[in-house]
């Protein structure tokens, strides 16, 4: 199974009205190979190391359609297309229904593994100037995800993007995302997303948690 990835999107830090704090979430296309590093792509920055980067958030994936969803519920919206949310990587043909926790692809010469689902954050909200929009793109599910680097290569607009290996065929994200934000999740099937080849480690940890406190307070 392959795609093509239709634009690769960096960035540095700028103002993020309307309070200014300085955010790596405005992205400008460019055309030339980009390096890819195991912290992410060369010239890429992220505002608040805490939430966004690092090895386990290198690269944002984004699909583009997610936007004709956003401006189908708000209207306004039909100047945002891809690169608005601050994605590193924009496609078709892949969305949360066909990608799986712990994917391995190959896109250029580098190796990436989605580690995990985007959780979306009060960010998109004042970047679309629209009270709600976090709340709306998790509540679809049309979050994105992000990629650990495997190998680090070099990606540019046109790379095809090509499955390499599906460690969990049950565990698509948009499945991974209905489990996990469910208000009492089966624990049975919490320790088994846990347990997920390539998911991120704190999530892994994080569900192990929620699952054993579930089995002691089944009965609340």
């Amino acid at each position: 199974m392959s795609t093509i990835l239709d634009a690769l999107f960096i960035g540095g830090l700028r103002p993020l009205p309307p309070e200014g704090q300085l955010s790596g979430i405005f992205k400008e296309a460019t055309r030339a190979p980009v390096a890819l590093g195991l912290q992410g792509l060369a010239g890429d920055r992220q505002g608040d190391p805490r939430y966004h980067g690092g090895p386990e958030k290198a690269v944002h994936h984004y699909p583009a359609g997610h936007y004709a969803t956003l401006a189908e519920r708000w209207p306004q919206l039909d100047w945002a297309g891809p690169g608005t949310l601050g994605e590193n990587l924009s496609s078709t043909g892949l969305d949360e229904s066909t990608v799986h926790i712990g994917d391995i692809y190959r896109i250029g010469t580098a190796l990436l593994q989605v580690s995990q689902p985007r959780t979306p954050c009060w960010k998109i909200n004042h970047r679309l100037d629209v009270e709600g929009a976090s709340l709306f793109v998790a509540e679809q599910g049309i979050t994105g995800w992000y990629y650990r680097v495997l190998e680090p290569g070099l990606l540019a607009a046109g790379d095809a993007i090509i499955l390499e290996e599906r460690p969990n065929p049950e565990l698509d994200l948009a499945r991974y995302w209905r489990l996990t934000q469910a208000h009492r999740p089966d624990p049975e099937q919490l320790a088994r997303i846990a347990a997920a080849p390539g998911l991120a480690p704190d999530k892994a940890a994080r569900h192990r948690q929620r699952a054993e406190w579930l089995r002691q307070h089944g009965g609340i």
